[in-house]
């Protein structure tokens, strides 16, 4: 008989007023985490951010895959359950951190966090860093990656529209850049809850 774990997580994407500006498209929106608010006794997470469903689910089953050990738990199936609440723009990378805070909030061992950071390239070539919805739309390209805590790894891509070869590169390394605010964001969401316990 097989175990059951399970991580559910709700994803809201974030509108209305923010604290500060967004500056020039280079900075991400303010994020919020909220654990063990479903239904369920075991890891469940809401992650609000500023994201075809086969697709998106096959990204998300793959980046997971990658950083869960499941050779320490052989016969055991691990269960995550995404809702989308709304979709303000990078819900894929939205979907991400919500898969990841969830793994974490159940207990599920993993050789590294991981995150999703989405870019967007306008017709000029501007870089957008988090972009919303709309801007998702004008965006000439959209391009979202998930990448490892450890080494900063890239562990998934997936693009939509034309880029050059060093405008994939530009995007890529500000996604590593950004990436460490969201690590650095699960770090201090994981300290608030447990120095409550």
């Amino acid at each position: 008989m097989e175990g059951v774990m399970r991580s559910d997580a709700k994803i809201c994407g974030e509108s209305g007023t923010e604290s500060s500006p967004r500056g020039l498209g280079c900075s991400l929106r303010h994020f919020a985490c909220e654990q063990n608010l479903l239904s369920r006794p075991d890891g469940s997470a809401s992650f609000l951010q500023g994201v075809a469903e086969k697709s998106r689910e096959w990204l998300i089953r793959n980046t997971c895959e990658a950083v869960v050990l499941g050779t320490l738990h052989p016969r055991t199936s691990i269960t995550v359950v995404l809702q989308v609440i709304s979709d303000a723009g990078s819900l894929l990378a939205c979907c991400l951190n919500a898969a990841c805070m969830a793994l974490v909030d159940a207990g599920v061992p993993m050789r590294a966090l991981f995150c999703g950071v989405t870019c967007a390239l306008d017709s000029d070539g501007t870089l957008m860093l988090d972009p919303t919805a709309k801007q998702e739309k004008e965006a000439r390209a959209v391009l979202t990656f998930a990448l490892d805590s450890v080494e900063r790894k890239l562990l998934m891509s997936t693009t939509k529209g034309l880029y050059s070869d060093a405008e994939l590169q530009q995007c890529l390394a500000a996604a590593q850049a950004a990436s460490q605010h969201v690590f650095r964001f699960y770090r201090e969401s994981l300290q608030r809850r447990y120095s409550k316990s």
